[in-house]
This record gives C-alpha cells, sequence and structure tokens, in this order.
C-alpha cells in the first residue's frame, strides 16, 4: 500500500513508511494466527506468509505482474528522491550481500559471499570479504574490489558532487584493498562499527557509483550493469512500467519466471487491477482484503445470491423490496419511471459486483506484520508537552491494548502493544521496555498533571486575575451568605405553578413571562405501544428504530425521582449528582489544558483516525482536551511532523535490523542551530537525553553483538522513560497473490528470494486437491 512517509535516509534507504494505515474489517476466513497476548516480554511474532514451496514444485516460466505504488524516479537507491519501487526493484537486480532472514538477522548470501567477518580488532577494526568466484555483473566482469572502492568513496560525505542522502557507516571507513586476490576485498575502518554488514546493500557496480555524473543522473532509468537472478529488460513510463527479465549470466539457481513486471497502480484502484487481471500479486487493505476474503464465500457464481454488495440483500428486506415494486409500477408515471430506471440500475450494478467477486476468487491474502511500526508520537518542543511530567501523564493514560485491538485483532494478527522502539516481535533485540514509563494509570496520570500545576480549578479564570482563596472570592461568599435568607423568602412567596414551586405540576399553569417550553413525558402505557409499533416497523424496513425505541423507553423509566410516566413540575431542576473530582478540564492560570492532534485525512487512513479518536476518549477522561486537525496526505509530513506543527500526531518508522545505525538519528538530543532554531535530524518529537545519544554511541562501537544489544536495551528503556513517543503496535501487511503463485506474499522482516518465485506445477491426475497438512 501506499504511505505518506517518514524516510530514514541511510544507507539501505528505508523509506516512504507508514504514516498512513489502512481501514480495518473483520477477516474471519484469515484468522489463522493467534491473536492473544502471549504475555511473554518477547511479543508476539507473525511469521511470513509466503505460500513456501521448494523449487523442484515451481514450474518454469511465466511472467508476473507486480503492483508497485508509483514509478521509481531513480534505479539509485542511496539518492535521496528513491522510494520504495526503488528499493524493490532493485532487489532483484543487484548484490545484498547480507539479506535480511525472516526473524530480521542478516545472514551471508553465499551467492555473492564465500564469507565475510571481523579479522582484526587491534589497533584497526578489519573485515575481510571473500567474493564468490562465479559472482560477475551482467557485462561479464567479475564483482571485486574496485566496485567496494567506488561506492565507498561515492558515500563517505567527503566529496559534495556525489548527491547522497545520509549514508551512515561508510564515513567510518580509514581504507579498502585488494586482498591475496581479486576474490578477496579488505576494509579497514577508522573507528570500530558494530554495524559493518550493512554495508555495500545493495552493491552497485563502479560504473554507477565510480562519478558523480554517472551516480547522480546515469542511474534513473537504467543500470549499466546488474548482478541479481533477473537484469533490467525496459522502463516504460508512458505504461508505467518496469520489466525485469532473466539474468542469463545469472550463477546462482536459474529464476523460474521469464520476466517480472513491475507495474503502478495506485492503492485506491488495486482491487479493480485484479479483478483485470492486470496485477498478479499488490499490497492491499483490510476493505480490498475483506471483499477477496467473502469472494470465498459468496454464491453468486452458481445462481444463488452474493453474501454482500449491491444485491446481496444487504440494508433490504421485504417492506423495502414491496414499496421498490410498487414504486415502479404504480400510477404516477414520473415516479414509476424514476423507480424502473433505479432498479435497472440496482440490478446492473450488482451483475458487475458478482462478476467482479467471481474473478477475486483468483486470488488469496497473505498476511503478516509489517516490518514498521505505529506510534504518538508527542512534541516536547514547547508547549505543555515541554514539560516530562504532561508527556508521562499522556502516556499513563492510554489503553495502548485496546488501541492495538482496534486494529490488529479483526484481521487475526497477533494483537499485542509493542514494547520497543528499537525492534519489533521476533527480533533477537527485542525487550518490552514499556516499564520504564509504566502501563495505564489513571490515578497516577491526574497525579503527574496536579504536580505540573494542571488542575480543576487552574481551568477556571478568575475575574480580575484574583487568584483561588483571594479577598475577591471572601468578598462573594459573605455577599451571598447575607442575601441567602431574602432569597428564601422570595422563594415560599411564589405563586404555585411559577418556575420552582407548586402544587398542581399542570403544564401550562405559568404567568407566561419567560415561559420555557414543557415537554410532556408520555404515560408508560403509551410509550410501550409506540415502541410495539416501531419495532414492528423495523422488522419490517429494517431502519434502525428497533434498536433506538427500547433504549429510548429505558432511558425514561431509569430517570430519577417521581413516578414513571409523570409530567416532570414545569422548571424542575435535574437531580444533584455527587461530584467526580476526576472529571472536567484540567487548567492552569484560567487556561485550559488542551493538544493539537494531527491525523491525516486520506482514504487511507480510517485506522489511524480511529485509533487517534480512541486516543483522544482517553485523554479526555483525564481532563486534558485534544483539538483535531485532518490535513491531507501531501501535507501531514512535510508541513506538519517534520516542521513540528502538532502536539500529538500518529505517524511509523520501518524497523531495523540496525538500529545503533539507523535509529539514533530518530533519537538523538535536538541541538540549537546558530539561527536559534533546532537541529533535529529526524527526531520529530525534539524529545532526547545526552545519556540516549552516549549508550547509541558505545553500542555502535562495540563489536560483540550481545553487549551491543544489550546497550540498544537501555536506551530503548531511556526512550521510554523520556515520554517523547510511545510505540503502539506493529503495522498489518496484507498482500493479494494469485493462488497459483509460489513463494511470494507478505515476506514481513524477510528478504525475496526473486529466483525462487513462480507458479506452482500442475498436480498429477488423481492427487489429491486439497491435502490437509
Amino acid at each position: 500500500m501506499s504511505h505518506v512517509g517518514v524516510p530514514r535516509r541511510t544507507a539501505r534507504k528505508r523509506r516512504s513508511l507508514a504514516l498512513l494505515t489502512t481501514g480495518v474489517l473483520t477477516l474471519p476466513v484469515l484468522a489463522g494466527c493467534s491473536s492473544d497476548d502471549g504475555g511473554g516480554s518477547t511479543g508476539a511474532a507473525a511469521p511470513q506468509d509466503i505460500a513456501v514451496t521448494a523449487r523442484n514444485l515451481v514450474a518454469a516460466g511465466g511472467t508476473v505482474n507486480w503492483a508497485i505504488d508509483a514509478m521509481p524516479t531513480t534505479l539509485n537507491v542511496f539518492q535521496a528522491d528513491a522510494n520504495s519501487s526503488t528499493t524493490r526493484i532493485t532487489g532483484a537486480l543487484l548484490p545484498t550481500l547480507f539479506p535480511l532472514d525472516a526473524e530480521g538477522r542478516p545472514q551471508l548470501d553465499p551467492d555473492y559471499l564465500e564469507s565475510a567477518k571481523v579479522v582484526e580488532r587491534e589497533p584497526r577494526q578489519v573485515v575481510l570479504y571473500r567474493i564468490n568466484p562465479q559472482a560477475v555483473w551482467s557485462d561479464g566482469r567479475g564483482i571485486g574490489a574496485a566496485d567496494f572502492v567506488a561506492q565507498w568513496r561515492a558515500l563517505n560525505g567527503e566529496d559534495s558532487a556525489f548527491w547522497t542522502a545520509r549514508n551512515a557507516g561508510y564515513e567510518r571507513i580509514e581504507k579498502i584493498e585488494r586482498g591475496d586476490d581479486d576474490q578477496e576485498v579488505r576494509v579497514t575502518f577508522a573507528k570500530p562499527y558494530a554495524d559493518w554488514r550493512s554495508l555495500f546493500s545493495p552493491l552497485y557496480p563502479k560504473e554507477v557509483t565510480g562519478s558523480p555524473g554517472a551516480f547522480n543522473d546515469g542511474a534513473r532509468t537504467t543500470l549499466k550493469a546488474t548482478a541479481g537472478p533477473f537484469q533490467l529488460g525496459g522502463v516504460d513510463t508512458a505504461k508505467g512500467e518496469v520489466t525485469l527479465v532473466r539474468n542469463p549470466r545469472w550463477w546462482g539457481g536459474r529464476a523460474k519466471l521469464d520476466s517480472l513486471v513491475f507495474r503502478a497502480v495506485k492503492p485506491q484502484d488495486r482491487t479493480e487491477a485484479l479483478t483485470e487481471g492486470k496485477v498478479d500479486v499488490a499490497d492491499i487493505d483490510a476493505a480490498a482484503a475483506h471483499r477477496i476474503v467473502q469472494a470465498a464465500d459468496d454464491k453468486g457464481g452458481n445462481g444463488q445470491p452474493i453474501a454482500q454488495g449491491p444485491g446481496s440483500g444487504s440494508g433490504t428486506g421485504p417492506a423495502a423490496a414491496l414499496r421498490s415494486w410498487a414504486e415502479a409500477h404504480g400510477s404516477d408515471e414520473e415516479a414509476a419511471a424514476a423507480a424502473q430506471a433505479a432498479r435497472e440500475r440496482n440490478r446492473a450494478a450488482a451483475e458487475a459486483y458478482a462478476a467482479e467477486q467471481g474473478k477475486l476468487r483468483a486470488y488469496a491474502v497473505r498476511k503478516s506484520l509489517e516490518p514498521a511500526y505505529t506510534q504518538l508520537a508527542l512534541n516536547g518542543e514547547s508547549g505543555p508537552l515541554a514539560d516530562e511530567r504532561v508527556r508521562k501523564a499522556v502516556a499513563r493514560a492510554l489503553n495502548r491494548q485496546e488501541l492495538v485491538d482496534t486494529v490488529l485483532k479483526p484481521l487475526g494478527l497477533p494483537a499485542t502493544p509493542l514494547g520497543s522502539h528499537l525492534a519489533v516481535a521476533g527480533q533477537p533485540a527485542y525487550k518490552d521496555n514499556s516499564g520504564a514509563l509504566g502501563g495505564q494509570d489513571t490515578e497516577e496520570a491526574q497525579a503527574l498533571l496536579a504536580d505540573a500545576g494542571w488542575t480543576r480549578e487552574g481551568a477556571v479564570k478568575k475575574p480580575g486575575g484574583a487568584k483561588a482563596g483571594s479577598e475577591v472570592e471572601k468578598k462573594g461568599a459573605k455577599k451571598k451568605d447575607d442575601t441567602s435568607g431574602k432569597d428564601d423568602k422570595a422563594a415560599s412567596s411564589e405563586k404555585p405553578g411559577k418556575t420552582g414551586s407548586g402544587d398542581d405540576n399542570k403544564p401550562g399553569d405559568s404567568d407566561g413571562a419567560g415561559d420555557v417550553p414543557q415537554v410532556l413525558a408520555p404515560a408508560p402505557a403509551a410509550t410501550l405501544h409506540s415502541a410495539a409499533l416501531l419495532r414492528q416497523a423495523g422488522y419490517l424496513a429494517e431502519t434502525g428504530i428497533t434498536e433506538d425505541a427500547p433504549s429510548e423507553v429505558a432511558a425514561q423509566d431509569q430517570r430519577p425521582g417521581g413516578a414513571t410516566g409523570a409530567y416532570a413540575p414545569a422548571g424542575t431542576a435535574a437531580p444533584a449528582q455527587a461530584p467526580d473530582g476526576r472529571r472536567g478540564p484540567l487548567g492552569k492560570d484560567g487556561k485550559a489544558l488542551s493538544l493539537r492532534f494531527v491525523l491525516p485525512a486520506g482514504p487511507g487512513a480510517e485506522s489511524l483516525r480511529a485509533v487517534g479518536d480512541k486516543i483522544a476518549a482517553m485523554l479526555d477522561s483525564i481532563g486534558i482536551g485534544t483539538a483535531i486537525t485532518k490535513v491531507s496526505d501531501d501535507s501531514y509530513f512535510q508541513d506538519h511532523i517534520a516542521s513540528g506543527d502538532y502536539d500529538l500526531a500518529l505517524y511509523s518508522w520501518p524497523a531495523t535490523a540496525y538500529p545503533a545505525t539507523d535509529d539514533r538519528p530518530i533519537f538523538a538530543k535536538p541541538v540549537p542551530a546558530t539561527d536559534g532554531s533546532l537541529l533535529v535530524e529526524q527526531n520529530y518529537t525534539r524529545v532526547g537525553t545526552d545519556h540516549i545519544d552516549q549508550l547509541f554511541e558505545q553500542a555502535v562501537s562495540e563489536l560483540d553483538e550481545g553487549t551491543a544489544r544489550d546497550l540498544m536495551k537501555q536506551a530503548d528503556a531511556r526512550i521510554w522513560a523520556a515520554a517523547g513517543s510511545i510505540p503502539l503496535y506493529q503495522r498489518p501487511q496484507l498482500v493479494a497473490t494469485d493462488r497459483k503463485l509460489a513463494n511470494i506474499g507478505a515476506f514481513g522482516f524477510g528478504t525475496p528470494h526473486y529466483q525462487d518465485i513462480g507458479f506452482k506445477q500442475p498436480q498429477p491426475a488423481g492427487a489429491p486437491a486439497n491435502k490437509k497438512k
């Protein structure tokens, strides 16, 4: 799916991430994974769902059409305008030395490397790469040290002529040398670098990275050489297609497909593209997934009514059908013609919908959890959230489980709140550190707010700036005592029937001065009779009155005071209720505590807005008001998140196998610029500490993996305690694929093996069609 993104601008260009999430519908057929909370600190991970099939059971040949969000503006992933399409396409064309497995762990790819390891630590860290001697570029030249050197020089930041995004790690390299032969590359680091496996992936040929001109513009629509199971066949910007064909020089397992076609299809057009057979694979939202799942249960294909959509019978009944027929055959010719036209349109729509559902039966929905998480960001630069106590109060007011259930539980995915900023469930580095901040606790949240000076009394503006307990208030109290006796006498002298007194209590018995219209409360018998009639009407017309009527009766029956069904005395005040000290707005010096909550307004952000509404209600329960502002998807990130024009916001960050490198700029402490502004890197919450920065620096320089991992867990606990961002849930990943396809779908963290993707071989005659696992 397309998402308004928060680019990391790192070496791997994991961009275009997750400001928007899709709407959520219940997918009962897909509920293969438990959504129960496992209760452990490691979290519940969702496995890949890619229809794993052995290569010998995958047929050779064929073309797969794969939907992408947009055409790539460049094929150079290290440039700032690279997008998710760039990453997807180049993954099939270029070497990734350490692709990620399903748990997000980097694993050496034997197609490219025989070995790669740290061979020296003192006085300098040295990594020795041993390249597979069969590995060659598509022009026949062997992959070697010259390619490593050219990429290092382009990305180390020393030559500004190369238009690069931030690419951490390359600047820590001191030199790169040829080893004992052409297949050996020796990399020496000026400073220790724990995430050295993140480098040179993808690896470009020296023809692309060897000069600024080739780097900046030479890889926009073509690559001079590739080294993957596929090679570039062509880029057709008019059709919005990028075609890859099998690489004849590929030395690994031969690609099963003849070609891969990446086709630009907007997210809202994916269902139509699937039904028209334009794509075989597409990331989809929950609404599209629901249709595909429902298509398997629809009976429209054999003459029976379909279960949903136009003509499904949903929202209609005998009364509506009878009314429609009567209007179409009535004596009013004009109304009859309009009714007949409407019936014809409905019939045509039902037929079209049924046809689409029939075509959607050819697809399956693959689901997993995306390597990205959605968070609530709290802007700590200014305003109430600059106070750590207020940020912590916001966090302690949240029922994160309820928010997670809203998005993941209907999809049958593990619905466990994410407990880390630096890893997701299933990764070895994952640990639930949310305890450093604490879970939902309304009383603790209120205590934090009170300690910060936000109280119920503070929301009331005092006259003339007077404070509580001032002489103005004392004089007012004395004056009230002096006049109370007069008020009692005045009340006792009022005539019967006037507001506030009287024995008759009949409506209309008033002097007419300053009258308020009186409402007659129906007698019980009349009310129940009316409800019975409404229930009958609701049964036929399914108007929803069936449910409304009983609730009205119940509400009346439960009114405190007076006999049920009696007329309420004119002007009778509502029964006094015990004051709730926990309700009502908070304020300070007469100013209410209210936060600007910015949300995207686009069609793909329904579930994000639903989560936002729930958060607003949770904050309201402790006296924090929210002013929700919905803005266009195009302006959401650049004009609001990056610029700091928000108090609260929901957006996502990609997960990574290299948090010490990739997550450091997200949580780095902002530093003042010479013009008085803040240099925030990618820390859009503007919340950070020196200690967090130190832990990141220690971790990125620590070559012992266990120690580095422990340092990252300590940093995560500190990030929780600072309360600048609150992780909520790992995003769902829903992918529609042709049912005949193998080794493709919801990859989760894993890197696709493009050479293994293909169509399943037909089963031999007599083989069981639905063999149970």
